[in-house]
Parts: C-alpha cells; structure tokens; sequence
C-alpha cells in the first residue's frame, strides 16, 4: 500500500483528502505543521507528501528543502491557496514536482498523484 502524507494547517482540508486517498487503497498521514511533518517522514517514509506551501511556523517551502535533503526521491506536491509566481519558482528550483492550487480538482491530484507514483517505479 503506498503511504502519502498530507500537510496542511487546515484540518478539514486533511481529513478531506485523507478520506479521498484512503478509499483509493492509500495509507495516509496527516500533519498540521512543518514539524510535525518531518517526524512523520522520518518514521514513515511516505512516497508522496501533498504539501501546503503556506502555514505558521515553518512554512512549506522550508519543510519541502528539509524533505528533499533527507529523502529526495519523494514526490512532493506543493498546494496553495494563492497562485505566487515567486514561491512556486522557488519550490520547483528546490525539487517539488508539481503545484496545484485551492481549491482543489480531485480528478487532476489523483490523476497527478498516480502520475508521480508511476515515475518512481520506472
């Protein structure tokens, strides 16, 4: 069963798309915060983390440099509310694979999700 961890400050958000994921055969994770995300990393070794970009604390961008020095062959999914041009530049620069925005198209995350999975096992 593929893990996948959730990021995001917003609760309902999480539990919305841990829900979506798990009715599709994937063990989920949930974290609130950057640092919480981490250790779940650390012990679960998820193969995709969706990741928003801005929470209080350590942001997204912080947590997905942190990911991909421990675990670069992660996918990394960056999501955002508000489309900056800057900080998704930056994110791809530091590794995430790809971006989308809130609110969220299920079809395209799952459709994005399986299409990132496929490349690990090529």
């Amino acid at each position: 069963m593929t893990k996948m961890l959730v990021v995001d400050d917003e609760i309902e958000i999480c539990d919305f798309l841990k829900t979506f994921f798990e009715d599709r055969n994937y063990k989920v994770f949930t974290a609130l915060n950057g640092e919480t995300a981490l250790k779940t990393i650390q012990q679960e070794k998820p193969s995709i983390v969706l990741l928003d970009i801005k929470m209080p604390g350590m942001d997204g961008i912080e947590v997905l440099k942190r990911i991909k020095t421990l675990h670069p062959a992660t996918k990394v999914i960056m999501v955002t509310a508000i489309e900056t041009r800057d900080k998704i530049d930056e994110a791809t620069r530091l590794g995430a694979d790809n971006y989308i925005t809130k609110p969220l198209s299920l079809e395209y995350l799952e459709t994005d999700v399986k299409d990132k999975l496929e490349s690990l096992v090529k």
